[in-house]
């Protein structure tokens, strides 16, 4: 690929054409001919959401010299259905009733039609990537991490075993493989050289660490509204970044007694939060230094805002 974004008006209109055309993919590829599905997808879709990961996989394709939008969009969309998916999951299992602002899909139609709703937008997923050969393994990959580390979630907070190592491990599989993916395939798309590839894994799976780790504090310390989802979830269930900096849920208090408010109370007196944040800062840093492969250009500039928005961001 040989395009070149030449100055940031022109990146922002690229990158506003490209999201549009990842919101028509998403919509055109759930339009299906049973109506709870389609009204339930519609329904937690249009609610927005950062679109982080789409943005990620937009920008380092024209960061590397990608100038079809309309080739890295679909892709884009793909991976935005597969988080979407998640979390349309992540709802049943921890009885959230608010997402992205508005009731999740496990509140507003139950949990069966909330997990046949998961599992469409999961599958709606093999149709987006259908043309894109290889970069289906990458895909592929990010999903079983997906799925592996909200397994390990589970297990370690039911067998008591949630520590600081456990925790990382699970944000890794859960939140950073996808980001990760997200970068390589925009890398790939651009048809650059593996050593740009790995740098670009590298620079995707740092920011989605810092990313899990931003949103478990704001678990802790910010309210439903600002969320715009239900709060309190991880402490709640024994897991999150203040139950593994505390040392883990094996003594059993992160489930005793209104835990939510207890964890809370400690997180704030000590410094857990201090601690996490400056974890975060340290892997944005380290991700942006990974981004010295590229030249500098508006699409570099913007991962770099891209990765200080994540660590800088309350919501």
């Amino acid at each position: 690929m040989t395009g070149t974004v030449a100055s940031p008006a022109r990146l922002s209109k690229r990158i506003d054409d490209g999201l549009a055309a990842v919101e028509r993919a998403m919509l055109d590829v759930t339009d299906s001919q049973v109506e709870v599905l389609r009204e339930a997808s519609r329904h937690i879709l249009s609610a927005g959401g950062k679109r982080i990961r789409p943005r990620l996989l937009l920008l380092t394709y024209l960061a590397l010299g990608g100038d079809d939008i309309a080739l890295a969009a679909r892709p884009a969309a793909a991976v935005e259905l597969m988080h979407t998916a998640s979390v349309v999951h992540d709802d049943i299992n921890d009885h959230g009733i608010m997402r992205r602002g508005r009731p999740s899909v496990n509140a507003a139609w139950g949990r069966t039609f909330a997990l046949l709703t998961g599992d469409f937008l999961f599958t709606a997923v093999y149709e987006l990537m259908a043309p894109y050969q290889e970069l289906n393994v990458d895909l592929a990959r990010a999903a079983t991490a997906l799925v592996e580390g909200e397994t390990l979630q589970a297990s370690a907070v039911k067998n008591s075993t949630f520590t600081r190592e456990v925790y990382m491990e699970i944000i890794a599989l859960k939140t950073a493989a996808l980001f990760r993916a997200a970068a390589v395939i925009g890398a790939k798309l651009a048809e650059t050289d593996r050593d740009t590839i790995d740098a670009l894994a590298d620079f995707g799976y740092k920011l989605g660490l810092a990313f899990q780790i931003i949103d478990d504090i704001l678990d802790i310390v910010a309210d439903e509204e600002s969320l715009g989802k239900t709060s309190g979830l991880d402490c709640r269930q024994g897991r999150g970044v203040a139950v593994a900096l505390r040392g883990g849920n094996g003594n059993g208090s992160a489930l005793a007694a209104n835990p939510v408010d207890a964890i809370k109370r400690q997180a704030m007196e000590g410094d857990t939060i201090d601690e996490a944040r400056s974890q975060a800062g340290r892997l944005v840093k380290s991700a942006v230094d990974a981004l010295s492969v590229l030249p500098s250009t508006p699409a570099k500039a913007a991962l770099e805002e891209l990765a200080l928005t994540v660590i800088e961001r309350d919501a």
